[in-house]
């Protein structure tokens, strides 16, 4: 049987993104962040493309580990300057009819009552096609800069989060009824007082015991993607995501990955199906084979090698500037991205790598791995992927920027097309619909769907009954 593959493109609102340095390309364009112009051609492209969405990676704080100082990160532009993402979406949404958006948005810093109201605005304004990328940040310099001592240990962060997706669920599904709302201007009544209810909810991380600001919008809850690959990250996506987002360096680590989080699924009583898998990917298209080498080659001469060390640092939370760069990797685990840390033993097992041989990983296209080649020979990898991991499609980043998508959607789209493993068409509604083709909204057993009944709660609560 014949799997459609599903695409995403991935940027950030900084520069560079995945692949420091190539901010020097002659044809970058990726500077222009600051400019909607940019982020609104870059969406009609992807729309042209037929891409499910465009994912916006986020950071609160900055990649200050290299050398125990925020110089190298601000001389390469290692994600920063590095702008809101919430507030290009509106614009984009306003000028597209079909793509979706992915939000990257911490919990850590944001109390769940004031984002829930934020999402709520943003699925209005969309019109339903928003999602959020749901994270717990791991850049200590973002937990001092918003007051907190430091960055939460790593499990201890879940622990917040599934607090925080409780509180969220119960503003966004349980608080307002469907029929609350009924703008009756003979009877002078907007919304009826008895259909929306105050969550009343107190727990070890945070006291909400009002009602949503918002009334219901079409997706209510936005599709959720989750990016943990720890082991506490996978239960909590096989819990919670809709889709889930992994820069999983090999096919072995990527299909073990993918299983396990199904896995985590079906003991959460969900449908592993009903979860979509995104892997980072970079592909480097050319008319040919020997068009993308050229392609490929001409990039790598503007990777900047302490811009790649400064990413690797802030990810994994150890300073690479204290090694020289033909020293070998020695594996220990910290309080940061910790999947991160055992990346590098994974994609060649028994390989030593140099502190050189990552930062050239690195370079282009971050963790993920990188395809080079004609239309054809990069649908072959895809399909390939495909086959062997059980991923269901690709989260793009960029090397150049517009020119990766755009190759992506001028040579690579129109050959997946014509194999029959990419839609030429989208579905109709909001995102949930186009990526599930069922109903706007999380239906059971998905955990967010059981909160819907606080009204009925709150009636049995008044009446004595248990």
């Amino acid at each position: 049987m014949t799997r459609e593959i599903r695409l995403n493109a991935f940027d950030m609102n900084c520069v560079g993104h995945q692949s420091p340095g190539l901010w020097r390309h002659p044809r970058d364009q990726s500077a222009s962040y600051k400019d909607l112009d940019y982020w609104v051609n870059l969406a009609k492209t992807l729309e042209r493309g037929k891409f499910d969405g465009l994912f916006i990676a986020d950071v609160l704080g900055v990649y200050d580990v290299l050398n125990g100082n925020v110089n190298a990160a601000l001389k390469h532009s290692a994600q920063v300057p590095v702008n809101d993402p919430l507030q290009l979406i509106p614009t984009m949404a306003y000028l597209t009819e079909h793509l979706g958006f992915g939000l990257t948005a911490s919990l850590s810093f944001e109390h769940p009552y004031t984002f829930a109201r934020r999402i709520s605005t943003l699925d209005h304004l969309t019109k339903g096609r928003v999602g959020w990328n749901i994270v717990t940040s791991y850049l200590n310099s973002g937990a001092l800069n918003v007051g907190q001592a430091g960055q939460m240990q790593h499990d201890n962060r879940y622990d917040v989060a599934e607090e925080y997706l409780e509180v969220c669920y119960k503003l966004w599904e349980g608080s307002w009824e469907d029929d609350a709302v009924v703008r009756d201007r003979e009877a002078g009544i907007f919304t009826h007082p008895s259909k929306v209810h105050a969550i009343g909810h107190q727990g070890p991380h945070f006291h909400v015991p009002g009602i949503h600001l918002s009334e219901p919008s079409p997706q209510r809850t936005p599709v959720l993607y989750q990016a943990g690959a720890s082991s506490r990250g996978k239960d909590f996506a096989g819990q919670h995501a809709e889709c889930i987002f992994v820069a999983a360096p090999s096919k072995a680590v990527l299909k073990r990955y993918v299983a396990n989080v199904r896995e985590a699924a079906v003991q959460a009583g969900r449908d592993p199906r009903g979860i979509l898998a995104f892997n980072l990917q970079t592909v480097i298209v050319g008319e040919t084979d020997a068009d993308a080498k050229r392609k490929f080659d001409e990039y790598r001469k503007y990777v900047s090698y302490e811009g790649a060390l400064t990413l690797i640092s802030g990810w994994t939370g150890i300073d690479f500037g204290q090694f020289s760069p033909d020293e070998v990797l020695r594996l220990r685990y910290t309080n940061a991205v910790q999947s991160a840390v055992e990346t590098f033993t994974t994609i060649d097992p028994g390989k030593e790598w140099t502190v050189r041989e990552m930062a050239d990983w690195v370079g282009i296209g971050g963790f993920g791995p990188v395809f080079v080649g004609s239309p054809q020979t990069v649908a072959d990898l895809m399909q390939e992927w495909v086959e062997e991991t059980d991923v269901d499609g690709f989260n793009l980043a960029y090397a150049v920027t517009p020119e990766t998508f755009e190759d992506a959607v001028d040579l690579l789209v129109p050959e997946l097309q014509k194999r029959g493993v990419y839609k030429t068409a989208y579905r109709q509604g909001t995102l949930r619909e186009k990526l599930f083709g069922e109903g706007p909204r999380l239906v059971a057993p998905h955990p967010g769907a059981a909160y819907r009944d606080l009204g009925r709660v709150e009636q049995k609560l008044a009446s004595g009954q248990n």
